[in-house]
C-alpha cells in the first residue's frame, strides 16, 4: 500500500512528527510514503503565507530515509497551494528542488482562505461552486508543475450549506478540468478524508472518478491527507475496492516526478 499525501509538523496543521508517521506505515505495512506539507503562499490575499524551511524539510526526510532504509520507501514531496496570481512562484520552488512528487491544491478562491468560510460570504451555492471551478480550471490551463491535482471538489467540504450540489451542476467545469490533465499527462488523487469528514465521499465524489475514467484518465494516486499518525493510510483498503469497481487496473505512486503503476489486485490480495 502508498500513502502519498501525508502532512507532518512541518505544515501548520500538521500534529505528528515525520517519524510518528513513519512508524505508523510501518504498522499499517505500508511499502512506501511520500510526505507533502503545505506551501501555500498568499492564501489569504494580504501577502501572508503558510511556509516551512526547505533546507530543514529536506534535511528531516533525509534523516527518515537513513533510520528506516530497508523498512519502507520515504519520498519527498509537496502539497503546493495554487492560486492564479502565484503560479510564478509555485513554478520557481517546483523547479529549484528535487521533489519525487508536487500535488497542486487549491485551498483559497479570490484570495480567500476557503476554511474561513469568508469566500462564501454573500454567494449562492451554486455561484460559489461556479468561481471555485472556474479558478481551477484557469490553474489546469496555465500550470504544470505538479504531479496530481489534490481533492478536486474540497469546496464541497466547507461553506456550511445542507447538502453538497450533486456533479450534474458542475459537470462541464469537471469535464474540462479532467481533460485537461489528461492530456497534459496529469493525474488526481482520491483523498480519503472526505470520509473521515463525514462527507460520506472521497475527495474527490466516487461521480468525478468515474467521469476520469471515462474520458481516459489513468493516473491516480492514493492519499490519506494524514495530519495524525492514525490518519495514516486511513480507508485505502474500501478506495480500492472502489477503485477496481469503476474499472482502474493500477494505483500510481510517483518517483523523480515520473509515474509508476502498480497493480491493484496484487495489493488487494
Amino acid at each position: 500500500m502508498y500513502d502519498f499525501h501525508i502532512h507532518s509538523n512541518f505544515s501548520p496543521d500538521g500534529f505528528m512528527q515525520m517519524e510518528e508517521a513513519v512508524e505508523s506505515a510501518i504498522q499499517k505495512g505500508l511499502k512506501e510514503i511520500c510526505f507533502t506539507d503545505h506551501m501555500d503562499y498568499d492564501y489569504d490575499g494580504n501577502g501572508n503565507d503558510y511556509k516551512f524551511d526547505y533546507r530543514e524539510y529536506f534535511l528531516s526526510i533525509q534523516a527518515c530515509q537513513d533510520k528506516y532504509a530497508g523498512k519502507i520507501i520515504i519520498n519527498k514531496g509537496i502539497e503546493m497551494g495554487v492560486q492564479p496570481h502565484i503560479l510564478d512562484r509555485c513554478k520557481e520552488d517546483v523547479e529549484k528542488y528535487d521533489f519525487d512528487f508536487v500535488i497542486a491544491s487549491i485551498h483559497s478562491v479570490e484570495k480567500s482562505e476557503l476554511f474561513l468560510n469568508n469566500f462564501f460570504d454573500g454567494k449562492t451555492q451554486e455561484k460559489a461552486y461556479e468561481i471555485y471551478f472556474n479558478e481551477l480550471e484557469d490553474v489546469v490551463n496555465n500550470y504544470d508543475g505538479y504531479s496530481v491535482l489534490g481533492h478536486l471538489d474540497i469546496i464541497k467540504r466547507y461553506g456550511g450549506f445542507d447538502l453538497p450540489l450533486q456533479l450534474e451542476a458542475y459537470e462541464v467545469f469537471t469535464t474540462a478540468i479532467l481533460k485537461k490533465l489528461i492530456e497534459k499527462g496529469k493525474g488526481i488523487e482520491v483523498n480519503t478524508s472526505g470520509i473521515r469528514y463525514n462527507l460520506g465521499n472521497y475527495h474527490p465524489s466516487i461521480d468525478i472518478i468515474e467521469l476520469y475514467h471515462r474520458l481516459g484518465g489513468e493516473i491516480i494516486t492514493l492519499g490519506s491527507d494524514a495530519h495524525y499518525p492514525h490518519h495514516v493510510a486511513f480507508d485505502f483498503h474500501d478506495a480500492l475496492n472502489q477503485l477496481k469497481t469503476i474499472g482502474f487496473q493500477y494505483i500510481t505512486t510517483f518517483k523523480e516526478m515520473k509515474p509508476r503503476f502498480h497493480s491493484i489486485d496484487k495489493l488487494l490480495i
